[in-house]
């Protein structure tokens, strides 16, 4: 189909080479990944929204995929800093921007700050709320991921990742999902820099400016039996304070439930739907 083959591209940011990709044509979709993820780990390769007349933007976060090292760090005020860059790079005044968990809180970051960049946000398993900060335990997790990572390597971070907190069923599929995607790093050693500092970021300070935000949002949510690391009672929270905000989470269902944001096509579909309405 005309105008979906991806065209590579990358923009010197500050602090880093950001490597990236745009394929299709119409309104603009800026997709952003996770941390220790890559710019395929949103819509997890699916054309979807290319095929239903959509320009995709997407790019591997600094310091992963192929993304070079950061010489100033890993924190929100780069990432959204790098994320306007890319819209600039690629000559986009405006974009929908679809972000799943680091990427969700960049996301909302660059709508508190230059909303004029923005034409609807879809915020995928957020993570963050600031009034539950990180404890020394679960600051010690994303650092013992890092030590893993640097130590052992793609293994070493498998090791250090809690697959014991998942359904048994799901531990193989996601053990298998892990290493594909934690072999996909060519800076493994600046994967493990952002684990150890982006954790201990903030893309906000207050619940409450959450409500500042003036653009549509759909907010897309898994359930905690699949996917513990992003509660659904965050997701709650935000839409609650984002105005108008839209939550969609799946049906309560058995543990092999597949969540919604693992599922490409269904998700491709959500954000389509947004960019259409909303611009």
């Amino acid at each position: 189909m005309p105008g979906t083959a991806a065209e590579p591209f990358t923009v010197q940011a500050d602090g880093a080479l950001l490597s990236g990709e745009q394929s299709g044509e119409g309104t603009a979709v800026a997709l952003l990944h996770g941390l220790t993820a890559t710019r395929r780990y949103v819509v997890m390769g699916s054309r979807t929204l290319e095929r239903s007349g959509h320009k995709v933007i997407s790019y591997d976060a600094r310091g992963h995929g192929h993304s070079g090292p950061a010489s100033n760090g890993y924190g929100y005020e780069r990432l959204v800093d790098d994320l306007a860059s890319v819209l600039v790079g690629v000559g986009v005044s405006r974009a929908v921007i679809a972000g799943a968990s680091m990427g969700a809180h960049t996301a909302v970051r660059l709508a508190l700050e230059r909303p004029e960049l923005v034409n609807a946000l879809v915020l995928i398993t957020p993570a963050y709320e600031p009034s539950t900060s990180m404890s020394a335990a679960e600051l010690e997790h994303w650092d013992s991921l890092a030590r893993g990572l640097r130590e052992g390597g793609v293994q070493g971070f498998i090791s250090a990742y809690d697959l014991e907190a998942l359904p048994p069923k799901l531990r193989p599929t996601i053990e298998t999902v892990l290493h594909q995607r934690m072999s996909a790093h060519e800076y493994p050693l600046a994967v493990a820099d952002a684990l150890e500092a982006v954790p201990r970021s903030s893309p906000f300070k207050d619940m409450n400016e959450l409500a500042g935000i003036d653009i549509p949002t759909l907010i897309v949510a898994s359930r905690d039996e699949a996917d513990p690391g992003h509660p659904l009672s965050v997701a709650r929270s935000w839409a609650r304070m984002i105005p108008d905000a839209r939550l969609v989470v799946e049906e309560q269902g058995p543990p092999l439930h597949s969540p919604i944001a693992w599922q490409g096509g269904q998700l491709s579909k959500l954000i389509a739907e947004m960019a259409d309405i909303h611009t």
